[in-house]
């Protein structure tokens, strides 16, 4: 047993030197290499009957010299989402993930609850948009189109606007 004991305590000694290496502060402190974060979030039901719509903030903060506002807010549909999608299959090598589905039983009639307008619905599509964007607008190629920097950063969306390649700031 007593051996036992002074493996055991060696193990210990070892691990605790593994966790004290010191650290340089400027690791700790210093601005995040590189950052790009966005959220969706707030949704907003809007109109009524068939023209009824959500729309989604979508929030980003980065440090990437490639975006020409660090910080910015716009708010977007679920179509919006769709233009994205279709604009980056076409324009750039991408692989670009999918969209959460259309919900196409959602929006049948008769439902025993609000369907796509639902609480649960919006707060399930809301995390899939967040988890999609974040991906798309982490890839390196994504991030040099246009249709990108439009839909995250510009008010409204122009989607008659000419596709072309943003090059770093």
């Amino acid at each position: 047993i007593s051996e036992d004991r002074g493996e055991m305590a060696d193990t210990i000694a070892d691990t605790r030197r593994l966790f004290s290496k010191p650290q340089n502060l400027n690791d700790a402190y210093g601005p995040p290499s590189n950052f790009l974060e966005i959220d969706v979030s707030n949704p907003d039901t809007i109109g009524v009957g068939r023209t009824r719509y959500t729309t989604y903030e979508v929030r980003l903060k980065t440090n990437l010299p490639i975006f020409k506002l660090k910080e910015s807010s716009v708010r977007r549909r679920y179509s919006d989402f769709e233009w994205l999608r279709a604009e980056l299959e076409r324009e750039s090598k991408v692989v670009v993930p999918p969209l959460p589905g259309k919900a196409l039983f959602r929006q049948l009639p008769f439902r025993g609850d609000d369907g796509i307008f639902d609480d649960s619905f919006i707060e399930e599509r809301r995390q899939s948009l967040e988890q999609f964007l974040n991906k798309v607008a982490g890839h390196p190629l994504a991030q040099n189109e246009r249709c990108l920097h439009m839909f995250l950063q510009d008010e409204s969306l122009d989607k008659n606007y000419t596709p072309s390649k943003i090059r770093q700031a």
